[in-house]
C-alpha cells in the first residue's frame, strides 16, 4: 500500500538525510541494482554529473536500445522514459518525477492528431521524437532533430508528408529538404519565448560572438543564426569553432556541458522576450538529484505502458532507429 501511496502522488518527495552523499549513495545504487541512469542535456548539472550517459534525444534512444542494465532510470522528461520503455518492455524504467512533461508533447493530442491524420490519408506520418507514445503508435516514421533532414530525405521527394508536432522543425525541414510537408501546429514554449530584439541587440553588444540555435526556434530567429543543429550538433560545434563567444538558442542546461568541454570560451544564454526564466525549461527542471536518489533506492515511479500501445509505438521508432544506421547516425 505504501508503495502504492507514493506511485499515485507521482513522484517520490520523502525526507532525505541530509548528511548523506547523494553522488555515492546514488553510485551505489547503481552497483546494487545493475542501473543505468541516461540524462538529457537539459537536466541540473549535478545530474549530469552523476549520469552514465549524457545526450539528445537521439542518443539517448540508441543508448536505452543497447543497454545491458536491468533498471533503466531517465533523467529528462516523460515522452523520453516512455521511448524507453517502448524499446525495452521486460526492463524497469523509472523517472523521478511523473509530472516532468514537455509543452511541446502536449501540443499534439492523440485523439485531435488521429482526425487531423484522418483528412490526409495519403500521407506518410514523421513525428519529431518529442510527442506522445499515443502519437508515435499514428506515426510512421519517428526522427529526432539530429538526425531529421536524413529521415525527411529518406523518402521520395514526390511523397506526401504530414510531420509533428513542431511546426517550427517541420518549417525549418521543409527549407532544408525542399519539401512542402503539412505541418502539425505545436511548438515548445521554451523554445518560442527568445526575444529577437534581445538577441540582436546581444550580437551588437558582442561582435565575435556566434549565436547558435536549435531548429525548435523560430524562423526569425534561426535566419541570423550562424548555425543552426541539435543539442548535440551545437555542443560539437562549439568544441570545433575558433570563436571564443556564444549565445546559445536553447535551454540552459546544455551550457553545462559546453562550458565543461570548454573552459576557455564564454557561453551567453539567449534571454526570452519577458524578465522570466522561460529559457529553462520547467519541466526538465522539475528532476532533482533528491528525486534521482529516492527514485532508485524504491524503484518508483515507474513507466507502465499498455502492451498494444508499446508495440504500436515500437514500430516508427525502430524504422528512425535503422535509417539512423544506414546512414551513419
Amino acid at each position: 500500500m505504501h508503495n502504492q501511496i507514493l506511485e499515485k502522488n507521482g513522484f517520490l518527495n520523502l525526507p532525505i538525510n541530509p548528511s548523506l552523499d547523494l553522488f555515492e549513495e546514488i553510485n551505489n545504487l547503481k552497483k546494487e541494482k545493475n542501473a543505468i541512469i541516461l540524462a538529457h542535456y537539459y537536466q541540473e548539472p549535478d545530474i549530469q554529473d552523476i549520469a552514465d550517459y549524457i545526450g539528445d534525444s537521439l542518443g539517448l534512444a540508441q543508448k536505452a536500445e543497447n543497454t545491458s542494465a536491468d533498471i533503466i532510470v531517465f533523467a529528462g522528461v516523460h515522452f523520453m522514459a516512455e521511448t524507453a520503455k517502448i524499446l525495452n518492455p521486460n526492463k524497469k524504467v523509472l523517472l523521478p518525477d511523473l509530472n516532468a512533461g514537455c509543452s511541446l508533447s502536449d501540443s499534439a493530442p492523440p485523439a485531435l492528431f488521429n482526425n487531423f491524420k484522418l483528412k490526409h490519408p495519403d500521407h506518410t506520418v514523421i513525428s519529431y521524437i518529442n510527442c506522445s507514445s499515443g502519437i508515435k503508435a499514428l506515426s510512421d516514421i519517428i526522427c529526432t532533430s539530429s538526425n531529421a533532414d536524413a529521415i525527411v530525405n529518406s523518402l521520395p521527394k514526390d511523397e506526401k508528408i504530414i510531420f509533428a508536432p513542431d511546426k517550427n522543425l517541420g518549417a525549418y525541414l521543409n527549407k532544408k529538404t525542399n519539401r512542402n510537408m503539412v505541418l502539425w501546429n505545436g511548438a515548445c514554449m521554451v523554445h518560442e519565448i527568445f526575444s529577437l530584439e534581445k538577441i540582436t541587440k546581444l550580437k551588437i553588444r558582442h561582435p565575435e560572438a556566434k549565436f547558435i540555435a536549435h531548429p525548435e526556434c523560430e524562423e526569425p530567429l534561426l535566419a541570423i543564426a550562424d548555425y543552426i543543429g541539435s543539442t548535440t550538433a551545437l555542443l560539437k560545434f562549439t568544441q570545433q569553432s575558433t570563436s571564443k563567444q556564444f549565445i546559445v538558442g536553447t535551454e540552459t542546461g546544455i551550457l553545462h556541458q559546453m562550458q565543461k568541454l570548454n573552459p576557455d570560451k564564454t557561453f551567453i544564454p539567449a534571454p526570452p522576450n519577458n524578465a522570466c526564466a522561460c529559457n529553462n525549461c520547467p519541466y526538465m527542471k522539475l528532476n532533482t538529484l533528491e528525486k534521482l536518489y529516492t527514485c532508485m533506492k524504491y524503484e518508483l515511479p515507474e513507466i507502465i505502458m499498455d502492451e498494444n500501445l508499446l508495440i504500436a509505438a515500437n514500430k516508427p521508432i525502430t524504422r528512425m532507429l535503422e535509417i539512423s544506421k544506414f546512414y551513419g547516425l
